[in-house]
């Protein structure tokens, strides 16, 4: 196994965000291999000490529409199988659920925006309490419109109002969020600008998610890059 980090990419700016500080901080280098730019030879999935699969607009369920995701889903499924460390982001998660048998659909509504997850009590005993503090819940960054049933022996450690399954893991090396913990304010624009249609249809505005993100983003950083951190602690994770 390389000490080193592959990260599954859909988009140039949702990236690994605070959790790449987290790996720099240990010392291991990141190795991004960008979708959606021509034929892409999948790497052995066994090789890195940690993957990391990332978000896109596109749902986990379109294998007709985007010929990559069927060998992703491959390199998923032989990885998990293995017991590796493995760490799904919103389109990441869906396609963790997916690999472990469960349904990826349409959830109808278009949850974009911060709030706070409601963890349940693994959640609390994970390294999600680090989205608590002080008693109280640290808001959260969404975007989807997409979910997932909870694959067969998943423990959910958190929700939302507008989604039942917001984060699980399966056994003791796979974590799948929905949310988004990782986003960095500092590059935060770009999600502005790339998406200005589904801020639209969300029902709220540039202005409010700009605001917002000043308001919750350093709080969700500081809270995100603990939550990584002590996840990653269970592992030898670590280049130093």
């Amino acid at each position: 196994m390389k000490h080193e980090v592959l990260a599954i990419r859909h988009v140039y700016f949702e990236d690994l965000g605070s959790l790449e500080l987290v790996l720099g901080d240990r010392g291991l280098p990141v190795r991004y291999l960008d979708v959606g730019r021509g034929p892409i030879e999948a790497p052995n999935p066994l090789d890195p000490s940690l993957l990391v699969v990332l978000g896109g607009p596109i749902g986990a369920f379109e294998d007709a529409h985007y010929p990559h995701l069927a060998p992703l889903l491959s390199m998923l499924e032989k990885r998990i199988a293995a017991g590796l460390p493995t760490i799904g982001i919103c389109l990441g998660s869906q396609l963790i659920a997916r690999a472990l048998g469960a349904r990826v659909y349409p959830s109808g509504k278009l949850e974009l925006g911060w709030s706070p997850l409601t963890l349940t009590d693994a959640g609390r005993a994970s390294a999600l309490r680090h989205l608590e503090a002080d008693g109280a819940s640290v808001p959260v960054f969404h975007w989807h419109g997409d979910t997932f049933d909870l694959p067969k022996d998943a423990t959910l450690l958190a929700s939302t109002h507008m989604c039942a399954h917001q984060a699980f893991t399966w056994g003791e090396h796979v974590l799948a969020l929905q949310c988004h913990p990782e986003v960095l304010v500092e590059r935060f624009e770009s999600w502005l600008v790339a998406y200005p249609g589904d801020v639209a249809k969300s029902g709220t505005t540039v202005a409010a998610l700009r605001e917002e993100t000043a308001r919750h983003g350093a709080k969700l950083e500081r809270a995100a890059r603990a939550m990584f951190g002590e996840w990653l602690d269970r592992f030898t994770v670590d280049a130093r």
